[in-house]
């Protein structure tokens, strides 16, 4: 109580320019403080979905931020240490004869390194329901090679 008393004696005895200049100076630093805690934080984030299974992918969510049933979504902050993953594993007309039914899975994985520019995080769906996540600045994956025995399965269904 005694601070506050002091500091508004202080602010009385100022003249007339010095306290504009003050607000002024306080202002310049609230706004500069925004500023830099917003250039420190990542930016958004696009999620790109690429289903490697034979069964399709109805929805999923990487920590509750929609990733549609494949291709891009738009635009999500996407942060933390791990990353919860969960997926809807939907059924085709065939896999209904075959007796399977649609599955809610979900795990929580490492966030994968990401640098400021990265705006893409790919999310891959394995069979065995396993993930693979990696971030990049571009729509194409950079597990594209690693995985690339998982994209020549998916040109062969595809042509089936």
């Amino acid at each position: 109580m005694r601070l506050l008393l002091s500091l508004t004696k202080h602010w009385k005895r100022l003249s007339g320019r010095q306290k504009p200049l003050i607000n002024w100076l306080v202002f310049a630093a609230l706004v500069a403080g925004y500023f830099i805690w917003q250039y420190s934080r990542m930016p958004g984030a696009a999620l790109y979905g690429h289903n490697h299974t034979d069964r399709p992918i109805f929805s999923y969510f990487v920590n509750d931020n929609w990733g549609g049933n494949g291709g891009v979504t738009c635009c999500w902050r996407i942060e933390g240490k791990t990353l919860k993953v969960d997926w809807i594993l939907d059924v085709t007309p065939e896999q209904i004869k075959q007796g399977l039914e649609e599955e809610t899975l979900s795990i929580e994985i490492p966030n994968p390194p990401r640098k400021r520019t990265d705006d893409t995080l790919h999310v891959h769906f394995l069979p065995g329901d396993q993930v693979r996540m990696a971030w990049s600045d571009k729509h194409t994956s950079p597990l594209k090679e690693e995985l690339r025995e998982f994209y020549a399965g998916d040109q062969e269904r595809r042509s089936e």
